[in-house]
């Protein structure tokens, strides 16, 4: 690959030359590209869901940046040749991961257990939220966790009696900024 160094000719160059080259700036360099060719087939149903889901994930990370507060949050996450928008447009498209082992196994079914999820984000968790369920699927109590002070697990303090957990169920909600839910049920 040929690099050139200090080029008064294309530095700051974008756009389209002739029908061939395509001249963009990405992370302070000019990079040249053959022209894109657009397909004549028809776009799939899965294409079009793609596309419709990449239009809000822009306007997400247009908006983000228009809020210089929420706009330096995500700068701060940004990576080399990264921006707030390349962030902000990632974290729309990617929900919380909760871990998949997830084991409640020391759960009696007491006031004032700690129920414990590791959970991340690409950009930040920004609630999460445990519900408990008897054997019978009557909802016992519902609240929101706290994030521990390693910023991996969430911790909820389970409120009220169930005498009758096993066999029920605990299910965690995790949602990050954009406002994506991930969802986990364990039997208990």
């Amino acid at each position: 690959m040929a690099k050139s160094r200090r080029n008064v000719v294309t530095h700051g160059l974008s756009g389209l030359i002739g029908d061939l080259l395509v001249f963009r700036q990405m992370a302070g360099k000019t990079v040249v590209s053959n022209r894109p060719k657009a397909s004549g087939k028809a776009p799939t149903v899965g294409m079009l869901k793609v596309r419709k889901l990449f239009r809000k994930a822009a306007i997400y990370a247009t908006n983000i940046i228009k809020d210089l507060t929420r706009k330096a949050e995500y700068e701060k996450a940004a990576k080399n040749g990264q921006s707030a928008f390349n962030v902000a447009f990632a974290d729309y498209l990617k929900g919380p991961e909760i871990e998949e082992d997830l084991s409640f196994a020391n759960y009696t079914g007491q006031t004032g257990q700690k129920l414990v999820a590791s959970i991340i984000d690409n950009f930040r968790v920004a609630s999460v939220n445990f519900s408990i369920r008897d054997a019978g699927g009557d909802l016992i109590e519902s609240g929101e966790a706290e994030q521990s002070e390693n910023g991996l697990d969430w911790v909820y303090t389970t409120t009220a009696d169930n005498p009758s957990y096993a066999g029920g169920t605990v299910t965690i909600k995790a949602y990050d900024q954009p406002g994506n839910e991930t969802l986990a049920e364990v039997m208990v």
